[in-house]
């Protein structure tokens, strides 16, 4: 499954809402330095879809806010 996401860091919760059925919204308290959002942000998703971190991947948008994230193990009906 891939999924759109636009990240926010530093706030003050870690906080995953989903906008649509492939759009998510992502706070969290993590800093964006050293990719240290986007681990909080993989572990965020892991948590969230119930899957293990390594099923999340960021394939587009690294170094962005607006990611698009690949979960594999996950289907969408």
């Amino acid at each position: 499954m891939k999924i759109k996401v636009k990240v926010t860091s530093g706030a003050h919760k870690n906080i995953v809402e989903k906008c649509d059925d492939e759009t998510y919204t992502i706070r969290t308290t993590a800093i964006s330095e050293k990719g240290k959002a986007n681990k909080m942000v993989i572990k965020l998703l892991a948590d969230y879809f119930e899957v293990a971190k390594s099923e999340v991947r960021i394939i587009q948008g690294i170094i962005s806010r607006n990611k698009i994230i690949e979960i594999d193990d996950i289907v969408m009906i």
